[in-house]
């Protein structure tokens, strides 16, 4: 007889480690995430398939490694594009823990004598030091009432592909030798105008809602023809609340002493690269 069931399904994976995501659940839609009762995400430990997508560069680039990942080491994320930026470096830490344990070393070097060398960190600590911004604070503008969310990770990918593609476009245009001085100016032009839309997409998908005396707008296409034609005071008020906010929920670099001329520099902790995960060729 054929056997319904696999007798090696004991021996599967197992949870290592549980994650409470600080947004706590909020700002995610209802069919990205499956929210256990007591709020704790089980985090599985990758298998070999996972580690071979973390060394396909391709998939690295486009952020679809990040999400095939995730979506395989946590299965109550249903829809890992949608993350919000808040929750996406308690995810991948969680995953290296359960992955790697929660030991890492970080490879280093100093500003000022070159010394290359490794330290240790401990990533539940650096986990447990994640905080959700405020933003149930809206900004306050005369009769308008501004409410910010954070970037999905799908909204924060594109854009930040988009801002590759442009920045590469201006190394080009700088190096290409068979390009005339007023040529380079107006393509540099042309260019670095496409970067500034690209800070205004930013802000639009950083808005969940703008509240006037009459109604409630959350149409993203409205919000963008707002941001372009709103005051520059207002434009600028919000950019900086978006900063704000980003910038208190990005990891904190770490103080290293070097061994060698005991200088003091700072380190950062980058994750979405397949080192992070210990697996790159």
């Amino acid at each position: 007889m054929t056997q319904t069931a696999n007798p090696l399904k004991q021996f599967f994976r197992q949870p290592a480690i549980y994650l409470s995501l600080p947004s706590g659940g909020r700002h995610w839609p209802a069919t990205a995430l499956a929210m256990p009762e007591n709020r704790e995400l089980p985090v599985y430990p990758m298998t070999a398939i996972d580690e071979i997508t973390y060394r396909t560069p391709d998939a690295l680039f486009n952020g679809q490694a990040v999400i095939n990942v995730v979506q395989s080491c946590v299965p109550n994320i249903k829809n890992a594009w949608e993350i919000p930026g808040i929750d996406l470096n308690a995810v991948l830490i969680a995953i290296r823990i359960a992955s790697y344990g929660h030991e890492m070393e970080l490879a280093t070097k100093c500003p000022k004598c070159e010394t290359e060398s490794d330290f240790g960190i401990d990533l539940r600590m650096v986990l447990d030091s994640i905080q959700e911004p405020d933003y149930s604070t809206p900004i306050q503008h005369g009769d308008l009432e501004i409410t910010l969310m954070p970037v999905s990770y799908r909204n924060q990918n594109q854009v930040g592909l988009r801002q590759y593609e442009q920045q590469r476009s201006v190394q080009q245009i700088q190096n290409d030798p068979n390009m005339s001085d007023e040529e380079k100016i107006k393509r540099l032009n042309e260019t670095m105008h496409l970067i500034t839309e690209l800070t205004i997409e930013t802000l639009k998908y950083s808005i969940a809602s703008i509240r006037t005396p009459d109604t409630l707008v959350t149409e993203i296409e409205f919000i963008r023809d707002f941001l372009v034609n709103c005051d520059r005071k207002l434009y600028q008020e919000i950019r900086d609340r978006v900063i704000e906010l980003r910038n208190s929920s990005e990891l904190k670099p770490f103080e290293v002493v070097c061994p060698e001329c005991s200088h003091k520099h700072q380190q950062t902790l980058t994750l979405d690269q397949a080192a992070f995960f210990g697996v790159a060729s």
